[in-house]
């Protein structure tokens, strides 16, 4: 039985996700900064018997599934094709490969990318080493922006200062930055979609002339090392396998693949 769930519902939608908190990430997130009666926000789950076994969110056009197992996918997927307007569904590829089945709406575009998680750096970080590396703020917001368009995998990148301050407000996101010895900010990294439980680390990145001087891999030891030490699970999505190798030094392993699919509106 598949039906709306409400606050009521709460401890066992957190029973469901919380146990794979890095690939409930978005779930998670949502649920604690719009809860389950916001005009912007539904949950549903399906239930079998006393247990709930599936959850699909949707916020704004965003559509995210989550079953540790089979679930109703036909279902579910009259929810998805009653939402009428353009949308986007992501979730765990495995959930997502039968869901496409049932959706009949028109796919502008179909991604697949890595998914990694951390629960533990794979060696202990030299404290003195990450000293220089610094947390954003406001007062570098505007320096930080002007670096990532100078890098050509971000110049399209949606970061401002708007939304450095955005994220800091609502702490669900943050960053921490290097200088070299001349006081130029070099690299950077930064986290998104932060709640509770976990954090999905983005925009690593270094200055063009400056890479393979080990400043990136700085700011994520130090990065990683305070988000774990907050008790959070650390995810991230990667593009190659090349890109997965830095990532995969530090301790993350893949957990799967994530699939994102954007549908247009009928």
């Amino acid at each position: 039985m598949i039906r709306k769930l409400t606050k009521e519902d709460h401890a066992k939608v957190m029973e469901l996700v919380e146990p794979k908190a890095a690939e409930n990430l978005f779930i998670i997130g949502d649920i604690e900064a719009f809860g389950y009666d916001s005009d912007i926000q539904e949950v549903w789950g399906e239930w079998k018997q006393e247990n709930l076994i599936a959850v699909l969110l949707r916020y704004r056009e965003n559509f995210i599934i989550y079953s540790e197992g089979e679930y109703d996918v036909k279902g579910f997927a009259e929810m998805i094709n009653d939402y009428k307007q353009r949308c986007n569904v992501s979730g765990l590829q495995h959930l997502i490969k039968p869901l496409q089945t049932y959706i009949d709406k028109y796919v502008r575009i179909h991604k697949e990318t890595y998914y990694a998680a951390c629960e533990k750096l794979s060696y202990p970080v030299n404290l003195e080493q990450v000293e220089q590396v610094e947390y954003l703020q406001p007062v570098d917001y505007e320096e930080n922006v002007k670096m990532l368009d100078s890098i050509p995998e971000f110049a399209a990148s949606n970061v401002t200062v708007e939304s450095r301050e955005h994220a800091e407000k609502n702490k669900t996101g943050r960053t921490y930055f290097i200088r070299d010895e001349k006081g130029t900010m070099v690299a950077s990294a930064s986290t998104t979609a932060e709640n509770s439980h976990s954090a999905m680390i983005v925009g690593v990145c270094t200055r063009p002339g400056y890479e393979r001087q080990g400043y990136a891999t700085k700011c994520m030891e130090k990065l990683c090392t305070a988000l774990l030490a907050e008790g959070k699970s650390l995810c991230l999505f990667y593009d190659n396998p090349a890109a997965g190798n830095i990532y995969k030094r530090l301790g993350f392993k893949d957990i799967g693949m994530w699939t994102m699919i954007r549908y247009e509106a009928e």
